[in-house]
């Protein structure tokens, strides 16, 4: 019997806040704890010539993407994007009095994918829509901010033909099945080991239909 030919090695990146972050920095594998490492090990058992890189930095807007996007992603020549940003350009408005408009955050965004475009045609590049978990009245608010950065997120998506990993469908779900916002994200914001797991299933299923080589 033939034996089939092996996968292409290839590099799969992830670029985004603390909740990509997840103590990468003070991981000796550099991938921390989060999505990014339950996704590693995916590809650990099923493609174990692929790369999975970890490029989260905690606090950081889709601005601070846009600064460190040539270093940190295209440089690292991947093969597979995913791009999760968008709930710090929401909260820290509430948290440090820092607003960004919608307008700044499309003109982000559409820099950061501008760039993919110009570079890397043909990589699947996945975007991760942001979720606030309603704890209590105070992380609830943050919708009035969040929404309309979702939409764009969303639009985006749409415009440039890039799969969504959709986190909205997502807690949804998880309602259905007895979560509590708790239960998936403590402070409304930074996902439990539940919520991480949620997300890189999530992750999964959709790069699943994107997947050019399956």
């Amino acid at each position: 019997m033939t034996p089939a030919a092996l996968p292409e090695p290839r590099t799969l990146l992830f670029i985004g806040d603390s909740i990509t972050d997840c103590g990468r920095r003070e991981d000796p594998d550099a991938l921390g704890y989060g999505y990014v490492r339950l996704l590693a090990e995916h590809f650990a058992a099923h493609e174990p010539s692929a790369t999975v890189i970890n490029r989260g930095i905690g606090g950081d807007k889709v601005a601070d993407l846009v600064a460190r996007f040539g270093p940190d992603c295209l440089e690292q020549d991947p093969q597979v994007v995913t791009i999760y940003v968008g709930v710090n350009d929401s909260w820290h408005r509430y948290t440090r009095g820092e607003h960004v408009s919608d307008e700044d955050f499309e003109q982000g965004c559409r820099y950061l994918l501008d760039q993919l475009s110009a570079t890397r045609p043909a990589a699947p590049v996945l975007m991760i829509v942001p979720f606030v978990a309603d704890v209590d009245d105070e992380m609830a608010r943050i919708h009035e901010d969040l929404d309309p950065k979702v939409q764009i997120i969303r639009d985006l998506a749409r415009e440039f033909g890039h799969p969504l990993v959709d986190l909205e469908q997502v807690l949804t779900r998880a309602w259905d099945v007895g979560h509590s916002p708790a239960g998936l994200a403590e402070d409304g914001v930074h996902p439990t080991i539940a919520g991480h797991r949620l997300i890189a299933d999530a992750w999964l299923e959709t790069f699943a239909d994107a997947d050019p080589t399956r």
